[in-house]
């Protein structure tokens, strides 16, 4: 999986409690709702690259089989 960029984002309290409003409306965490609509906004205006990945699933990642104490 590609490294994720982390990116301090500064927003006006009141917009911020919205998009977190919305964001619980639609079940998906304030940061991957911001996400979902900066992807639809470069999208809307023709410059989503090509490169970018796909946006990550709703809930945990889910991790790798870890084996139990006996090493099975």
């Amino acid at each position: 999986m590609t490294e994720r960029k982390g990116v301090l984002l500064r927003l006006d309290p009141a917009v911020h409690d919205a998009l977190s409003r919305w964001a619980a409306d639609e079940l998906r965490s304030t940061n991957a709702q911001i996400e979902l609509l900066l992807r639809k906004a470069l999208m809307e205006a023709g410059r989503m690259p090509s490169r970018a990945g796909e946006m990550r699933r709703p809930g945990r990642p889910t991790k790798g089989r870890v084996p139990d104490r006996r090493g099975s």
